[in-house]
């Protein structure tokens, strides 16, 4: 209804036109709102209501062809009755219109049936679902919105956010015969952040990291193809009075290694498999001073000169369980880049498409800590994509991922490669979680959390000295905290390992859940591949340990209850444990006498 129609249609119902005045502020007031988040495309400061965003997302909806009643409506007003005329503006002739059988589904996704992206890019719009696709494109950019402003990561940079200069960077790549990727972009990130450019996927972080390893291999054989047809040219061209020394296009090595700096999760290891591609698993090493695992730089130099121009990308990881740490992805990005230059990937007319940097960011979006990080390594050596679980940092259902990059043809090739449509049921969900937060309200869960974690590490510290176990140092992780369970089971009792994941399963069975008991020395076997020492992405760890989050969403009152019911559990394992070592102590007393 339009708001200039409203006083003449409520004056002919005998409306007085003092009381339509209050009706026609709230509704300009609210167009207003509207108006301003998809001119600025930014978090309003202050989250909307669930009646503003419902009306948002109608008003959406209404813009798709599939916007009338669901299809069980019009079997059930039509059947049997071929005279009755076709009540509905639109008529879908194809094999997928969107049609929805249940009025409750329909509901669920407020009429949105049609998806997000066509079979070519998950991310291009749709001609039937204009609707769906304004609404991707403005969560995506609420997201970055959310990321740049309220996790602190860096966004594209001034001097090459222009217009201008965007257009005389095409135009000299075309006149110096470049490839379409933009001047110098593989050998750095042109000083832009993290967070510049970014895609959202409906698939969790594991598919995603799959589909982020094809678009980059895709990109990469393009790139390496077009600099190995580009060297032929120029060979023939300097020999063109030589018909013997005519040269063909030599077809580069095969991309098909990623080395990937190990950290205790399946996820990661399977995703590069799926992709077709290699997994070379960098060990880690120990800190001398602390309980640290972290990332041996010297291990990923030797794999670096070793495999070469065959790799594809290494991947690491900034998010992960204590004790270990986030790589050092800041060193990893210099190192990698550095290795790039010192091979000629560092010239336009040379370059070919250089290794690349991959950062499993799943659920780091909430460290303050670890975005600097990021930060850092995209200023001083190569990131190409950044992986963020939209579940873990947004609090919204599994089933969904925030892509950021440097550099936008980075992005522009991970969107092409997600094959068909997608469900659009990850992004409304985060669109209407991004809307109801706001910045403050996004801000206010993280600083939260900073806020308890001093809490949690002392209340940990404290309950595991009362056991005769101690906190397990390691600065690096603000997320995941460890304590030792070394005392928890005899050193020489049989099948120590079994009793202390018993002490894990007792947990869960007493609603305490996220909480992960690690034995010494188990081995597992991942398609194939052997972990020693699996759990705490080490061979040789040498304490049991179990851990804890102080993740975003935890609420003090949460954090005292989880305490006091570990303390309590814990209590009971060992009264357990020692009444068993007293049974056995009586029957071998019986058995001897």
């Amino acid at each position: 209804m339009e708001a200039t129609s409203i006083p003449s249609l409520f004056t002919s119902l005998s409306i007085p036109q003092n009381h339509t005045t209050v009706g026609l502020s709230n509704l300009l007031s609210a167009n207003s709102q509207i108006k301003s988040l998809f001119h600025h495309k930014r978090l309003p400061d202050v989250g909307w209501s669930d009646v503003q965003i419902q009306r948002l997302l109608f008003e959406l909806s209404c813009l798709d062809t599939n916007c009338e009643e669901s299809v069980k409506t019009q079997l059930a007003t039509n059947n049997g009755n071929s005279s009755s005329s076709y009540p509905h503006r639109w008529t879908g002739a194809g094999e997928r219109e969107g049609r929805i059988y249940s009025t409750l589904v329909s509901s669920r996704h407020f009429g949105l049936g049609h998806g997000i992206g066509r079979s070519g890019d998950v991310m291009e719009a749709q001609p039937k679902a204009v609707g769906s696709s304004a609404l991707l494109r403005l969560c995506l950019r609420l997201a970055l919105d959310a990321v740049r402003r309220g996790a602190g990561l860096a966004g594209q940079t001034v001097k090459n956010s222009g217009r201008q200069k965007k257009k005389k960077q095409q135009k000299d790549n075309n006149n110096n015969n470049n490839t379409a990727s933009g001047d110098d972009e593989s050998a750095n990130n042109n000083g832009n952040g993290p967070a510049s450019y970014g895609t959202l996927l409906p698939v969790c972080t594991g598919m995603s990291m799959a589909l982020v390893l094809s678009g980059l291999r895709d990109r990469a054989n393009q790139l390496d193809k077009q600099l190995a047809n580009k060297d032929a040219t120029v060979t023939n061209n300097s020999n063109y009075n030589d018909e013997e020394d005519e040269s063909e296009a030599v077809a580069p090595p095969e991309r098909n290694i990623v080395l990937w700096s190990r950290i205790d999760q399946k996820s990661c290891y399977k995703a590069i498999l799926s992709a077709g591609l290699k997994c070379i698993v960098i060990p880690t090493k120990t800190h001398p001073t602390t309980d640290e695992v972290s990332t041996d730089l010297d291990a990923l130099q030797q794999a670096l000169d070793k495999y070469s121009h065959r790799i594809l990308a290494v991947i690491t990881t900034t998010s992960c369980f204590c004790p270990r740490v986030p790589d050092e992805v800041d060193k990893v990005a210099k190192l990698i880049q550095g290795w790039n230059n010192d091979n000629n990937i560092i010239d336009a007319s040379t370059r070919g498409a250089g290794i690349a940097h991959v950062i499993n960011h799943a659920y780091g979006l909430q460290c303050h800590q670890t975005n600097k990080l990021l930060n850092r390594a995209c200023t001083i050596g190569r990131v190409d994509a950044i992986i963020c679980s939209t579940d873990k940092n947004f609090l919204v259902p599994v089933g969904g991922a925030l892509i950021l990059s440097p550099n936008d043809q980075v992005i522009a090739c991970i969107s092409k490669n997600y094959p068909g449509r997608a469900s659009a049921s990850p992004m409304v969900d985060l669109f209407i979680t991004l809307l109801s937060m706001g910045l403050n309200g996004y801000k206010g869960i993280l600083e939260e959390r900073r806020r308890l974690v001093e809490h949690f590490r002392v209340k940990f510290d404290v309950l595991a000295k009362k056991f005769g176990e101690r906190m397990l140092d390691c600065p690096r992780n603000t997320i995941s905290f460890g304590i030792t369970l070394d005392k928890l089971v005899g050193v020489e009792e049989e099948k120590k390992n079994v009793q202390i994941t018993k002490f894990g399963s007792m947990l869960f069975t007493r609603c305490i859940s996220g909480t992960r008991v690690v034995p010494t020395g188990e081995t597992k076997t991942i398609s194939g591949h052997t972990f020693q020492g699996f759990g705490s992405s080490y061979e040789r760890y040498p304490h049991s340990y179990m851990t804890a989050a102080c993740a975003v969403g935890m609420g003090e009152e949460e954090m005292n209850e989880f305490f006091e019911r570990l303390e309590k559990c814990w209590r009971e394992y060992v009264g357990k444990r020692e009444k068993e070592a007293r049974k056995k102590l009586k029957q071998m007393e019986v058995k001897d006498s």
